[in-house]
This record gives C-alpha cells, structure tokens and sequence, in this order.
C-alpha cells in the first residue's frame, strides 16, 4: 500500500481513501531543517526514545531525486541502522520526484497506512531543502525545526520563516563549542519573532548530541508535551482541520496539473509558433492553452 500511495496508483485508490477513515489516532512529527544539520542521525536517536517508551513508530523520509533519473539514494536506511530493523518500527524512504516544499507527493497518503497499521508515532523527515521547506508545517502535528552550530543559517533561519514554523527547536551536535551560543541566539530570536506572529505558547530550544545520548530524552518529552498542549488548549482539532483542508487543496491542484498534462497534447506546437513571431504574449498563449481544456481564466 506505500508503493501504491507513492505511485498515485489509481487501482489503490478505494482502499488509501478507506485507510484515511480509519486513520487518526497517531501523533504525526514532523522534522526539517538544512542540509548537514543532523537529522537522520537525531531520528535514530529519537526512534530508540519511542522504542524505549514502549510505542511502535513509522518513519517516512524523503530524499531528494536525481533531476536525471528521478531516482534518489534513499540513505536513511543505512543511517537508521540501529533501530531500522526492530519489529515496532518502520522505516519507509520516498523520493520527491520533483514535488517542491520538502515533501513527496504521496507522503500523507503514505501517513494514512501507518496511522491505520496501528503505530503510535509517524516522523516525516523531510528532503532538507532550506527556504522551501515549510510544507511540512501543514502536514505534521508537530514540527521540530533541527538547527546546527556553525553552518551560519540563523539569518536564514529567520528569513525563510523557520522560526515561526517550529514548535520545538532541536540544536544539534551539541558537543561543539558553538552549540551553546547557537541556542543562545536561537532563544533570543525566539523572544523577539514570536510575539510579532501572535504565538503565545514559548517555543523550547533544546541542545542535543547523537553521539552523546544528550538531549534526546529532552527533546522527545517536548515533542509529547506540544501533542498534551494542543490537546487541553483545544488547538488539536484546529490543526488537524487545517491539515485535511491543505491535503484537499494540494490534491485538487495535481488533479489539475494532471488534467492539463492530458489535454495539452498536440495544443502546443502552433502557440508556441506564435509566441516565435511574437504575435501573442507568453501570457496570453497561456490563457489559450488553459481554455483548451474547458477552463475559464478571471483577467
């Protein structure tokens, strides 16, 4: 069923929309941050904190595709392979194929299968794509945002909106001589940003070592106790409607890209004909190709 959900496969679809009826009970975590910052190794750490705590736990990492093949390496196996193998996880790798914000396409709908086979905790630990990572946000229950001294991405960090993004703060590789003022600065930002944006509840910035075995337990408790906020302050629903409403939407616009994709067969060569004599805009060539398949386009 996850090659299914990962394929779009139309044969798949009656029972992937009967497993998200039977999904919901599991707290879904999401976890970004850059290139480099350690994430993987986190998770792993983090998967033997679940383990320990007695919950079964499912995993879903995107890698990035090769922009040649469409294939990916799909590591995270080999990073993960302390815990991969236990009988209460499972470690699902996914490629984007070119999907954009972090995700892939199927990545929810891969969700859905592990939610309904019972486990207790679902990461997504996303491509690590930077300023375009944010999809994650609306697709987790929980975000924690990996951050690591010395790659010099505070600013980034700000600009990309990951400071709002995040419910908890992970500092990794804490045994470096940067880590503290990374947390330092990550807090400082933190109290400046957030009542700007309207968050009331203080994010936690917790330090953390792989290697060490620091910080996991820490971190794995906020990740529960944002999971017990949500729930009293009754915010969880809300963050779960707004999670179904973002997967319509994002559903709605690849039945139309796909749609397009369809129609727009054989409709092309004479515009673009056009467009080279200059005869017609870019934009208005657009708006003929779209009316090609039925649709009405607002000047």
């Amino acid at each position: 069923m996850l090659s299914r959900a990962e394929a779009g496969a139309a044969e798949a679809r009656e029972a992937l929309d009967l497993l998200y009826r039977r999904a919901g009970r599991g707290h879904v975590v999401g976890i970004t941050g850059v290139p480099g910052s350690g994430k993987s190794t986190l998770v792993a750490k983090l998967i033997a904190a679940v383990l320990a705590s007695g919950r079964k736990i499912g995993v879903v990492a995107i890698d990035p595709s090769s922009p040649f093949s469409g294939g990916s390496i799909l590591g995270d196996r080999i990073r993960m392979g302390e815990v991969s193998g236990h009988p209460s996880v499972f470690v699902r790798s996914m490629a984007t194929r070119g999907a954009l914000g972090g995700l892939a396409h199927g990545t929810l709908e891969a969700v859905d299968v592990l939610d309904a086979a019972g486990y207790d905790m679902i990461f997504i630990e996303t491509v690590g794509v930077g300023q375009d990572e944010v999809d994650v946000v609306r697709a987790a229950h929980t975000t924690v945002v990996v951050s690591a001294p010395g790659l010099g991405d505070d600013i980034q960090a700000i600009k990309a909106g990951i400071l709002e993004i995040a419910d908890v703060h992970a500092v990794s590789k804490g045994d470096k001589a940067e880590a503290e003022k990374t947390v330092m600065e990550l807090k400082a930002m933190l109290g400046l940003a957030l009542p700007a944006v309207g968050l009331k509840r203080a994010v936690p910035v917790i330090k953390t070592s792989s290697p060490r075995d620091e910080g996991i337990a820490e971190l794995l408790g906020a990740i529960d106790a944002h999971r017990e906020y949500l729930v009293t302050s009754g915010q969880y629903e809300e963050r779960r409607q707004a999670i179904r409403e973002r997967r319509m939407l994002k559903a709605a616009e690849r039945l139309l890209h796909e749609e397009f994709e369809r129609h727009r067969q054989g409709r092309m060569a004479d515009l673009v004909a056009e467009l080279a004599a200059g005869t017609v805009s870019p934009q208005a060539a657009a708006r003929r190709l779209v009316a090609h398949i039925g649709m009405e386009v607002i000047p």
